[in-house]
């Protein structure tokens, strides 16, 4: 029988390992933009979004107990089984959500959407969870996947808003009022197909990754591999991140990985290592929990086409930014310090026109507009590589890294959704600007 040649089986794997990572947030990324469409149908209208809010808080006790289980039984827990069970119940549960989204259940005489609220809890619970079960299992293979892993999150933020946006979801149109003195309504589109079939498309996606990833387990061969070693010439770390796509080494087997016969737990906290998870954990409570929490108040003012164009090409930073982590990889502590300093800087303007909503500077001139487009662009490529980068560091330094490297990741969206909740819901420091109307006249 005739073999194909090792870099289609590499180019092979590389895409199945981005279908496999698409699959860790694409359910919370689906619920978010399609929130626009389902708060005008279920009872809890505008309130939705702090459910949801609540509801992903509430699905960090899945990374809790799997860390748990990791702290006092190392060893004992069969990641490959976990990852097959939280796929196919996020593959049960987006098929119920399709079905069943719409219901209203009535609750001591009151209408909720009960069960969107509880298949909305369980896709969340697999999104956080994800997180510490899908990086651990990367460490099986050479460390250039778990890049390739980071391009496939992207995805998962890209191809809900692509398919979002062919939706027509918050499109409008300014009229004229009927009260003939002038004023113009707004009047909201229908979108060009119903939120189930987003669902339905939301169900197909998962399944993608569930059985990339069932094929990825059938990959990983038996034979012993010298994959880290290698890696610890400077040599073979060379020719790694030059030909990536060609990289020939062999994953590491099942048992081989053991929890257990990691690097001791004073070896691993580093001063290096806890500066590289801070710098990850400030990262991810930026463009997981803060930044989003703001995004609309700091774009929608400048025109609902400069808020699509801040997402899309945002999204579209993401994996680009990830891809070419795939090639050029910063290992310098100063450089990722300064990446991390800059990404900030766009953070901060992109916070204080959110603070200055409904009226930033520059607005209804060309230039806020294309300042406004190219912050969120250089704020999401700027640290969706950072993150890359540090999975890829935290990967040589063992499994137990990289089980600490999903801890920090959501740890850090975790406590930028809290820190904005109650500035964004409950005190209402960001005002919304209204549509159809000079928000800034005298």
């Amino acid at each position: 029988i005739k073999r194909p040649p090792s870099g289609r089986l590499c180019l092979v794997s590389h895409v199945l390992v981005a279908l496999f990572g698409m699959g860790s947030w694409i359910s919370v990324n689906s619920l978010w933009v399609e929130l626009p469409v389902v708060v005008n149908v279920l009872p809890e209208g505008w309130n939705l979004p702090a459910y949801l809010s609540i509801l992903i808080a509430f699905g960090n006790v899945g990374p809790v107990v799997v860390t748990l289980t990791h702290h006092f039984a190392p060893g004992r827990l069969n990641e490959r089984l976990v990852i097959h069970s939280i796929q196919a119940l996020a593959v049960v549960a987006s098929a119920f959500l399709a079905i069943f989204w719409d219901e209203i259940v009535l609750v001591s005489g009151k209408s909720h959407s009960v069960p969107y609220l509880l298949l909305t809890f369980i896709l969340a619970l697999v999104c956080c969870t994800s997180n510490v079960t899908f990086l651990p299992f990367m460490f099986r293979y050479p460390s250039v996947y778990i890049r390739t892993f980071f391009v496939g999150q992207g995805l998962s933020a890209l191809f809900p808003c692509v398919v979002a946006l062919g939706q027509g979801v918050g499109k409008l149109e300014c009229l004229n009022g009927t009260s003939g003195n002038g004023t113009l309504s707004p009047h909201y589109l229908d979108e060009n197909f119903p939120a189930r079939n987003f669902f339905w498309f939301l169900f197909t996606m998962l399944g993608i990754s569930g059985l990339s990833f069932l094929a990825l387990s059938f990959r990983i061969p038996t034979q012993p591999a010298q994959e880290e070693k290698d890696l610890g010439s400077p040599s073979s770390k060379e020719e790694s991140e030059t030909h990536p796509l060609q990289n020939g080494t062999p994953h590491v087997a099942e048992d081989q990985v053991d929890v257990s016969k990691d690097s001791p737990h004073s070896a691993f906290w580093t001063r290096r290592n806890i500066y590289l998870l801070a710098l990850l954990g400030i990262s991810n409570a930026l463009t997981n929990g803060i930044l989003p929490s703001v995004q609309s108040f700091a774009c929608l003012p400048y025109g609902t086409m400069t808020f699509h164009l801040s997402v899309v090409l945002g999204n579209i930073a993401n994996p680009l930014a990830c891809f070419i982590a795939m090639f050029v990889l910063c290992r310098s502590s100063a450089g990722l310090g300064a990446m991390s300093v800059a990404g900030g800087a766009f953070a901060t303007y992109l916070l204080v026109l959110a603070a200055l909503s409904p009226c930033p500077p520059l607005l209804g001139n060309p230039v806020g507009v294309s300042l406004v487009v190219i912050s969120w662009i250089v704020f999401t490529a700027l640290f969706s590589y950072l993150k890359v980068v540090i999975g890829s560091l935290l990967h040589e330094a063992g499994h137990a890294a990289l089980l600490w490297c999903g801890v920090f990741i959501q740890a850090g969206s975790l406590i930028g959704a809290l820190i904005m909740f109650p500035l964004v819901s409950v005190y209402d420091i960001f005002q919304r600007a209204q549509d159809c109307v000079d928000n800034c006249s005298l």
